[in-house]
């Protein structure tokens, strides 16, 4: 799995602009059922099969930022565009995807020029600037670089010891590349299958809930990544989540304001873990939530759950997790979707 999560993850796609990472997913499953993108830019690849009728959800944007201004001289001001934690921006290689795509860095005020009080406090995203090399406003146009010109962090997916890895955009492109894996295994079954790459999670989960409203599925899995408590610096009160333990199973989220799993999904997932011997974790947390809430709140209500990836550093260009922890994830999926009818 490692290399089609290297390809993903590689891929660029903030919010609201997400065609290669589609293109990559459309070219592995052109071949394992019925493609097609939606108006906001969901695939949904469909296995046609009876009843029931399952939603498997995976959202395929990252958190990126967009071109705000230019400057007389050719520095590029931009907005955030999801989630980021100012401080991991700072001196950061960036990818600006104009026709030409070109590189540039995230500069700031040098500390050698700062006063004593200004040295103590975190610089802030408004505070900070990308360099493309240009030296005016018009080298910038002539780059092809405009207002609402896609940025996103350069860096790529890489070993760690034993099966971790790191990278970007492993939220989610880790959820992606378990919900192609589990296309590929499931092959003919008795429930229909949606599977849905989602668009703008990150931006208010509002890929999930069109397709949702279109497909009207009779239970829903989102597959996505949670919040490791397993490392200095957070405490398991916080996050009793570890990375090598297993796929998470999520019972509630952002404390009940996101999703609060079906009471039969959760059995069905939890039984189909303990029956199936799948490493596994519960998962309750206090802080984000998923593809899951938007759906489980579509039409009359879906009944919805969440299975994901243990992740370090989750909203950082270097996110890390365990190959084995989604492989874990993979299986406890697929063993799912086959005894869904026993079920729904």
């Amino acid at each position: 799995m490692y290399d089609l999560l290297k390809r993903l993850s590689d891929a660029h796609g903030i919010s609201g602009y997400e065609g290669n990472v589609r293109a990559i997913v459309r070219q592995e499953l052109s071949s394992y059922g019925d493609v097609r993108v939606d108006v906001p830019g969901n695939l949904i690849v469909t296995k046609k099969g009876t009843t029931p009728s399952i939603m498997l959800a995976a959202h395929i944007d990252e958190i990126g930022l967009a071109v705000k201004h230019i400057d007389d001289n050719g520095f590029l001001k931009f907005v955030k565009v999801g989630g980021w934690f100012d401080q991991t921006l700072l001196n950061q290689r960036v990818i600006v995807h104009s026709k030409d795509p070109c590189f540039g860095v995230i500069g700031s005020k040098p500390p050698h020029v700062m006063k004593e009080d200004e040295r103590k406090k975190p610089v802030e995203a408004k505070d900070m600037f990308v360099d493309v090399g240009a030296s005016s406003a018009d080298e910038v146009s002539d780059m092809g670089i405009e207002i609402g010109t896609a940025i996103s962090i350069d860096q790529n997916l890489v070993r760690l010891a034993g099966d971790r890895v790191t990278g970007k955009a492993l939220d989610n492109r880790a959820g992606a590349a378990l919900l192609i894996e589990v296309m590929k295994r499931i092959g003919d079954i008795k429930p229909t299958v949606h599977a849905v790459f989602t668009t703008q999670e990150e931006v208010g989960l509002k890929g999930a809930r069109t397709a949702a409203f279109g497909l009207d599925p009779d239970v829903a899995i989102a597959i996505d990544t949670c919040i490791a408590g397993d490392h200095p610096g957070i405490t398991k009160d916080e996050s009793a989540m570890e990375v090598g333990k297993g796929a998470a199973i999520t019972v509630m989220d952002a404390g009940g304001r996101g999703v609060i799993t079906h009471p039969k999904v959760l059995a069905w997932l939890r039984e189909t873990a303990k029956k199936n011997k799948i490493a596994h974790q519960l998962d309750v947390s206090d802080g984000g939530t998923t593809d899951a809430t938007a759906i489980s709140l579509t039409r009359e209500g879906i009944p919805s759950g969440v299975i994901s990836v243990t992740t370090r550093y989750l909203h950082s260009p270097v996110e890390v997790l365990s190959l084995k922890d989604m492989g874990s994830c993979a299986d406890l999926i697929a063993h799912a979707v086959r005894a869904a009818g026993k079920w729904f």
